[in-house]
């Protein structure tokens, strides 16, 4: 029994044979995946948001509300001021966090008139807190994707006119699916301005059984991760933008390590295979994959099946359910050597982001 309500720190998934700080590379490392708020993103979209329409807090007993309310007061200063954050990094050996706002601030369900007014501020928030230490700090801005054609103008905003590198999208938009042909413009124009895009769950949407535990969570938010992934493939979608640059957080959820059943229905049945011209594993590895798995064999597997240059370090920074050892978690993957440590520790998220180091 763990003596506080949470705890921030190194993983219980796995022994901590690898010191990260002892194996980092010389190259420069990067987290690709942590979170910041922009409070005043955040005021404004307060009064418009129905909380049944999130399912991350939706789907919760009390219990699991009571330990996110004391997470909220835990990360709040990291989440807005970066002298605490850059200590944490410093102590992780991470020399670049990739930050974009917390899941929470993609305002999908409220008014997309507000959304974009709110979205703008949290843009022009990241932007504002990168600016505090630029050779710290990378930002990922956020769209109004429930109206498309504002998503385009923002996506062109946030890449051409703030420089971000990308933005963060949910893996529904208020329960539609990614995959609908309604949002084909934004990830045609994603494609076209080379924009970095981090895929992000917020709870399952269909939470009924995951409330307890905080299960919506543990399970599923790698349970919506999985069916975003298995929606974008079957459609089309990745075969229609082949160089988009996709990553899906957490390992890619369950997919990865699955993904023989999606390949075996593809070739089994009429209904399963689409108009796939191959098999549905080949569009996977379009996708990259962050690191917070918290096991060395399930980081060692995705290696092996996608390929090292398809792996990017993350932590899902300064939440409880992050990882706070991530050079030594690719270090202690058995058999790793420099050159592939020194790749997915950093030199992956430089290429895909464009990165000058």
């Amino acid at each position: 029994m763990i003596d506080r309500k949470n705890r921030y720190g190194r993983t219980a998934a796995r022994i901590h044979d690898a010191d990260g700080l002892a194996r980092r590379p010389a190259s420069p490392t990067i987290d690709i995946h942590a979170h910041i708020v922009i409070p005043q993103a955040a005021k404004l979209a307060k009064p418009h948001i129905d909380i049944s329409r999130n399912p991350l807090a939706h789907f919760s007993d009390a219990a699991s509300r009571e330990v996110n309310a004391q997470q909220e007061k835990d990360v709040g200063e990291v989440m807005t001021t970066i002298d605490r954050r850059l200590r944490d990094l410093d102590s992780m050996g991470i020399d670049i966090q990739v930050v974009a706002p917390a899941p929470g601030q993609c305002y999908y369900s409220i008014d997309p008139k507000i959304a974009e007014a709110a979205h703008r501020l949290a843009n022009d928030g990241v932007v504002e807190y990168c600016s505090r230490r630029p050779d710290r700090f990378v930002g990922l801005g956020v769209v109004t994707l429930q109206e498309p054609e504002i998503a385009v103008r923002e996506l062109d905003y946030v890449m051409n006119d703030l420089k971000l590198k990308g933005v963060e999208i949910l893996t529904n938009v208020d329960g539609q699916e990614l995959s609908d042909e309604k949002f084909r413009p934004f990830f045609a124009k994603a494609e076209e301005l080379g924009a970095f895009i981090m895929m992000h769950p917020n709870g399952f949407t269909h939470g009924e059984r995951l409330t307890h535990f905080y299960f919506n969570n543990v399970l599923g938010n790698p349970l919506e991760t999985t069916l975003a992934l298995h929606n974008l493939i079957f459609s089309g979608t990745l075969a229609r933008f082949p160089d988009l640059k996709l990553m899906a957080v957490h390992g890619g959820g369950y997919l990865p390590g699955y993904s023989g059943r999606i390949d075996h229905a593809w070739g089994a049945r009429q209904d399963a295979h689409g108009e796939l011209p191959l098999p549905p594993t080949t569009y996977l590895r379009q996708v990259y994959l962050d690191t917070v798995v918290f096991t060395y064999h399930q980081l060692a597997y995705m290696i092996d099946v996608f390929g090292p240059d398809r792996i990017v370090m993350g932590t899902d920074y300064p939440f409880d359910m992050a990882e706070y050892n991530p050079i030594g978690h690719i270090a202690g993957v058995h058999g790793m050597d420099e050159i592939t440590l020194a790749q997915i520790a950093g030199g992956n998220a430089a290429r895909v982001l464009g990165l000058d180091l």
